[in-house]
């Protein structure tokens, strides 16, 4: 990019060195030997309208030098002989017998008495630039020794000069360019070529004229490179050194424009003897312009400033006093490529250690050591680093990394959600994308539900038919499962055999958790009758399901090798979970959940106590429901007697009644339970043998009951 400097590039650089400007403008120092005579509105008014006659002009002349003037340049053109010189009047036929009259009519000539005035002291002439060649044979009055390899041959070219009125130019002691070229960017001055290439030779800047005539030099060096054609490096004029850019401009440090530089024309012409306009003239280089907006000599500087043409040749001659000229080298450039490749080093590493935030921040202290560098360079050393181009690359090189880590973290969430998507309900990962939520794989402690399923009396069913058809059976069962599971937006976890492990509140945060997962057994419930019904139509066995849920703490995320892992779920209560999924033959019931399932749903759900029983692997004994129905049954009035009647089973059962009372008590609600569940006489009907569970012994010996223990006896 650098290389090839494209507009963008150049424009946001040269806006970057116009706020350095802005910035730190250089300060007008009112004892420097320049000022300027101003051709100003006041002026014009009084004076009459520009061109005035020479013989005006040479009145100023006369006076200027009168107050002890250095030098005097004229920053305007005297490219015509005077249009008020009775010379001219000479030449028109009606006035010819006239001027026969006298053999002296040069002394009648305006130009040539502004030319004797001129002789007088040392005098600058301006001429400007034309864009195609002519005839025109201007010649600079410096001499140019040029070092190096033809440095000249870098210089701006221009076609042809304006022309001068012979005695004029004959007097003058120095002759220049009054062009100040306008920047590419917005019409803005920035820089100044101080030398110009021509058919009829090198011609200096007014500028670089006024302050050779001033300082008595005959010469302007122009130093070149050695090893390059037509590249400069520097211009000296007497002991002074001038950086440039290549092409010889100079690098204009601005000021304020400050009114103190100004003396009025026409305070010259009618003044004399005045102390103070000694005091502003004597031994100063005066240039004479104009600031009047109808002469168009109105330019644009980086201080956000219209000033006068002048005011410009002005501030190059203080700039060059001074010895205060900007500039940039081929070392500054290669320390901005430098830059752009240490701070997109950064960036890179510290985004490939730490991630986005860590490279914005570290990427941002690089950028302002890079900044402050930039100011302090421009503020003591007045160099020109661009600081714009290192940090375009640095967020060239962010906005890079960042999209591309971007585009993998999305191509690892598309994956992930496609993995997912095999696990939860489709609303949920549309929930996911709408909130925001983060996948926090890897592992992560939360509260979840754990549900288990489970075919009862697999075994027998597997002999019953082919394989083949047991395949096709437990796919189409699961598919049904699975689907009922993510209707509720549960996670199915994993299959295992003939069983079916699922779990809520993640990845995605669901309120009543404990709800969904209850819910989601009821329609588990539910769709197994409907598939029942179509596999008997099809010659099939029907299919009982055990199904368990049991709440608490659980480590859910990845879990596995790097290169095979599942999203899952470890902890205590998927144990709990699975070892209640194992008690329902125990109890007698498809539906068991644990107590904290219970306490979380309330009255939502229609629950019963199905004792505390002792989890094999745990000490503690666990208290368990039956899930009888959901929301209609648990308001139903059927319900509501039989959970009374229920109520005080319980308590008998607690109090270790004699087991003739408690068949007679379990006889007389057996039908209303048949109303409630179909699957409660079963329930109660075993509820008496396994009167133990409803015990509150003070021991610790009780016997774990799985699926695989005999029913235990009803003797105790």
């Amino acid at each position: 990019m650098r290389i090839l400097d494209p507009y963008p590039v150049v424009a946001t650089r040269l806006i970057y060195f116009d706020y350095l400007q802005r910035l730190s403008p250089r300060l007008f120092e009112p004892d420097l030997p320049v000022r300027v005579v101003d051709i100003d509105e006041t002026s014009l008014s009084i004076l009459g309208q520009w061109p005035w006659p020479r013989t005006l002009v040479a009145d100023m002349v006369d006076q200027l030098n009168a107050y002890g003037a250095a030098s005097v340049g004229f920053d305007v053109l005297f490219a015509e002989p005077d249009r008020y010189s009775p010379a001219r009047f000479a030449q028109d036929p009606n006035y010819a017998e006239l001027f026969a009259r006298t053999d002296q009519l040069s002394l009648l000539d305006n130009d040539v008495r502004l030319a004797n005035a001129n002789a007088s002291l040392p005098v600058i002439l301006g001429v400007a630039l034309k864009p195609t060649a002519d005839e025109s044979n201007i010649q600079s009055k410096a001499g140019v020794i040029q070092i190096g390899d033809n440095p000249s041959n870098g210089l701006n070219w221009v076609a042809a000069w304006t022309s001068l009125a012979p005695p004029l130019a004959e007097t003058a002691s120095g002759i220049g360019s009054i062009n100040v070229a306008p920047g590419d960017t917005f019409g803005i001055v920035r820089t100044v070529p101080l030398l110009w290439q021509s058919p009829n030779g090198l011609m200096p800047s007014f500028s670089l004229e006024a302050l050779r005539v001033t300082m008595q030099e005959p010469n302007i060096i122009l130093e070149g490179a050695h090893e390059e054609e037509g590249i400069v490096r520097f211009i000296e004029l007497g002991g002074l050194v001038i950086p440039t850019t290549e092409q010889g401009e100079l690098w204009v440090r601005f000021r304020h424009d400050n009114p103190d530089l100004y003396i009025s024309a026409v305070d010259v012409m009618t003044k004399s003897n005045d102390e103070w306009m000694r005091n502003e003239i004597e031994g100063k280089i005066v240039l004479v312009g104009t600031s009047a907006a109808g002469l168009l000599d109105i330019r644009q500087t980086p201080l956000g400033e219209a000033v006068p043409g002048v005011s410009i040749h002005a501030q190059v001659i203080e700039q060059l006093l001074l010895g205060q000229s900007l500039h940039r080298s081929d070392t500054v450039a290669g320390l901005e490529i430098l830059s752009y490749v240490a701070l997109g080093l950064v960036v890179t590493t510290v985004m490939s250690l730490g991630g986005a935030v860590m490279s914005f921040v570290a990427g941002g202290v690089a950028a302002a050591l890079v900044l402050l560098a930039s100011w302090l360079g421009f503020q003591h050393g007045s160099i020109l680093f661009d600081a714009t181009f290192p940090l375009a690359g640095g967020m060239v090189n962010f906005a890079v990394l960042s999209g591309y880590l971007h585009g993998v973290a999305e191509r690892d969430k598309r994956a992930i959600r496609r993995s997912l998507s095999h696990y939860v309900a489709p609303g949920v990962l549309e929930e996911l994308d709408r909130t925001g939520q983060e996948l926090r794989l890897g592992g992560e402690t939360q509260n979840i539900t754990v549900l288990f399923s489970d075919i009862r009396n697999f075994t027998p069913l597997s002999e019953r038919i082919s394989p083949i058809d047991l395949v096709d059976l437990l796919n189409k069962l699961f598919t049904c499962l699975a689907r009922e599971i993510q209707a509720e937006k549960g996670t199915v976890d994993k299959f295992i055999g003939d069983a079916v492990m699922a779990f809520w509140n993640a990845p995605l945060k669901i309120e009543n958790h404990q709800l969904h997962a209850v819910r989601a057994a009821l329609r588990l419930r539910s769709s197994l009758e409907d598939f029942n019904q179509a596999s008997v139509r099809q010659g099939l066995p029907p299919i009982e399901l055990a199904i368990g849920c049991a709440s608490g703490q659980a480590c859910v995320g990845n879990i596995g090798s790097e290169s095979r892992f599942n999203y899952t779920a470890i902890g205590d209560v998927v144990n709990v979970a699975s070892r209640i999924e194992n008690i329902c033959r125990h109890v007698e019931f498809d539906i068991v959940v644990s107590k904290t399932v219970m306490e979380a749903i309330g009255g939502e759900i229609g629950m019963l106590e199905a004792g505390i029983v002792k989890l094999k692997g745990k000490t503690e004994r666990e208290p368990i429901y039956i899930v009888v129905g959901g929301n209609e049954i648990a308001k139903s009035k059927e319900f509501t007697k039989l959970r009374s009647l229920h109520q005080h089973l319980i308590k008998d059962l607690c109090d270790n009644k004699a087991n003739s009372s408690l068949e007679t008590q379990v006889q007389s609600f057996m039908a209303i339970a048949g109303q409630v569940n179909p699957r409660l006489p079963n329930f109660y009907t075993k509820i008496i043998a396994r009167r133990e569970d409803f015990l509150q012994p003070a021991y610790n010996g009780l016997r774990a009951v799985t699926v695989k223990d005999p029913i235990p006896n009803n003797s105790h």
